[in-house]
């Protein structure tokens, strides 16, 4: 086992909205060790970008621990946040509105440098501008071009480039390829996934396409409505799901065999519950058709069932 990076406890993050709160994360708990990537999966609104936000406290949490090499960064003040801010950086799911249209390119990809590290000279922010731009695929020629001049791979190039001047230890990747074209989005998860061998960092990376984060992690933490419901290891994950969302989306990833055209799929049928004040049973319940009683009345805890497996189920567990 490898050692632990980030270690989120308990983490939670409530907005107040006329109607209540709206638990957007409730209760996570997570470890992310040195050199490894653990894949956030689930369904649009489930909380998956707030956490990887809250985490690196670009937004303010509600309650609940992130450890970073041991310290609660929650607790940080200002300037410790500032210095911090040099080791965890964030890709942005979006590779135009992440990016400032009036800055060229090599002035984005300088900027941490001049926030930072103020002893850098500006022919040693050049210098680093270039090799970052050799080192992410950008060609030299795009230095003094602006993003609207750019294609969606090339945009996203900047933004990987961006997260890595300050020589960081951990970034949280929030749907890095989603905005992209499929033949992109195979250059940009390969530069992710060598730059990882070569600088030992560690990613959250958070996606809703199993295909992809079955390719590139090597834990995965399954969310549903603010909660984390299964985490486990990939392969014990693609090979024994066990909570019955879990198995829904494995089941629609698209499988290119034409045999299987008419293999029937397990269907999520109902209608999702408020998480504005949810009920304190499984939140996933009122679409489970395994649910009982019990599982819409008792708050359901994240166990392990076996070695590093984790679940939320009161059925299956």
């Amino acid at each position: 086992m490898g050692t632990p990076l980030v270690e989120v406890r308990h983490l939670k993050k409530y907005f107040h909205t006329p109607r209540g709160e709206l638990h957007a994360v409730d209760d996570v708990n997570l470890t992310i060790n040195k050199g490894e990537t653990l894949g956030v999966v689930g369904e649009s609104g489930c909380g998956k970008s707030t956490l990887g936000r809250t985490m690196l406290r670009l937004l303010p949490h509600t309650s609940g621990e992130v450890l970073f090499e041991g310290n609660d960064i929650l607790q940080y003040d200002a300037r410790q946040m500032k210095a911090l801010r040099q080791d965890m950086q964030m890709i942005f799911q979006d590779p135009y509105a992440s990016l400032d249209s009036r800055y060229t390119v090599s002035q984005i990809i300088e900027e941490p440098l001049i926030l930072c590290r103020k002893e850098m000279s500006k022919e040693d922010r050049n210098k680093r501008v270039k090799e970052l731009m050799d080192i992410v695929g950008l060609a030299q020629r795009f230095v003094n071009t602006y993003p609207h001049e750019l294609d969606g791979g090339r945009r996203q190039r900047i933004g990987v480039a961006r997260a890595l001047a300050l020589n960081p230890k951990f970034i949280v990747c929030d749907e890095p390829v989603s905005a992209l074209d499929v033949s992109i989005q195979a250059q940009i998860l390969n530069l992710i996934m060598d730059l990882q061998d070569e600088m030992g960092l560690a990613y959250m990376f958070i996606t809703h396409d199993l295909s992809v984060v079955k390719h590139i992690s090597n834990n995965i933490a399954v969310m549903y409505l603010g909660q984390c419901i299964e985490r486990a290891p990939t392969e014990e994950l693609f090979a024994h799901p066990m909570h019955p969302y879990t198995k829904a989306l494995l089941a629609a990833i698209p499988v290119p065999d034409p045999a299987r055209r008419n293999q029937q799929r397990e269907i999520i049928r109902g209608e999702v519950t408020s998480p504005i004040d949810p009920p304190p049973g499984c939140r996933f319940a009122a679409r489970c058709p395994y649910a009982t009683d019990e599982c819409r009345s008792k708050p359901v805890e994240l166990k392990e069932i076996s070695p590093g497996h984790f679940l939320a189920c009161a059925k299956f567990g």
